[in-house]
């Protein structure tokens, strides 16, 4: 049926709760930059990351203005709040940094059910497996090994790596392009209408909509070949892999 199985992650394969807006999660950044003397209050530190996120983003929109969709390395937000107060950090101070906010910020994080034995049997057919996941790499790698899922992939692309998201259609063709994919042997699955389906469906492939209790609202018509409205996801074999 299809060769080339493309998966968002967040709400398709993991499921995932995080709250960045808590005073708790600010308080505890503030102490960690704090122990390397930059000092900063819970309120300024919060108000500092989210003047450098914009920051950045504007920066890669300067060079990339054919993109609709921009992201950036959080991990260059997390030095910025170090060199601001006249501090120099270690890579690995900045890697503990992004990882302690990762954590701090997470209320829960698990597999769906179903999503081992979909990605056991893919391998089982021969299938090739591929991630195209709008998220922070200096988060999701340890999420991927949190729950031993990298050895699954024969290919990943992570948004911050490329400065481009879902559902622009520049990032789907940065997937196609880096492993050759042929788009009539290839389905994005996914659960979010915008980002996975209709963009997928902009670039070219088959899609397959998953409805997850964290998707986000569909405002417009569903575009999908193939749809799990119960989040079901041992149905997406039946659906889709012969």
């Amino acid at each position: 049926m299809f060769k080339n199985y493309v998966f968002d992650l967040y709400g398709t394969l993991i499921d995932l709760n995080t709250d960045e807006w808590s005073d708790e999660l600010w308080e505890k950044l503030a102490i960690l930059y704090n122990y390397k003397q930059a000092n900063y209050t819970p309120e300024e530190i919060h108000e500092d990351y989210c003047k450098y996120v914009e920051e950045e983003k504007k920066r890669v929109h300067r060079r990339f203005p054919e993109y609709t969709g921009v992201d950036i390395k959080i991990e260059k937000v997390f030095r910025k709040l170090f060199t601001a107060k006249g501090v120099k950090a270690t890579a690995k101070e900045i890697d503990f940094i992004c990882t302690a906010f990762r954590c701090y910020s997470t209320i829960y994080i698990k597999l769906y059910d179903g999503v081992i034995d979909l990605l056991d049997t893919l391998k089982a057919k021969g299938k090739k497996i591929y991630l195209l996941s709008n998220a922070q790499r200096k988060f999701t790698e340890n999420e991927l090994n949190m729950f031993d899922l990298t050895k699954y992939f024969d290919g990943i692309v992570i948004s911050s790596d490329e400065e481009c998201i879902k559902p622009d259609v520049h990032y789907y063709n940065t997937l196609l392009e880096r492993y050759n994919l042929d788009k009539r042997e290839t389905i994005m699955i996914g659960n979010d209408s915008i980002a996975d389906t209709r963009g997928a469906h902009d670039a070219g492939l088959s899609t397959l909509y998953i409805h997850q209790s964290i998707s986000p609202a569909v405002e417009d018509d569903l575009v999908a070949d193939f749809k799990v409205l119960d989040g079901d996801v041992f149905k997406i074999k039946k659906l889709i892999v012969k």
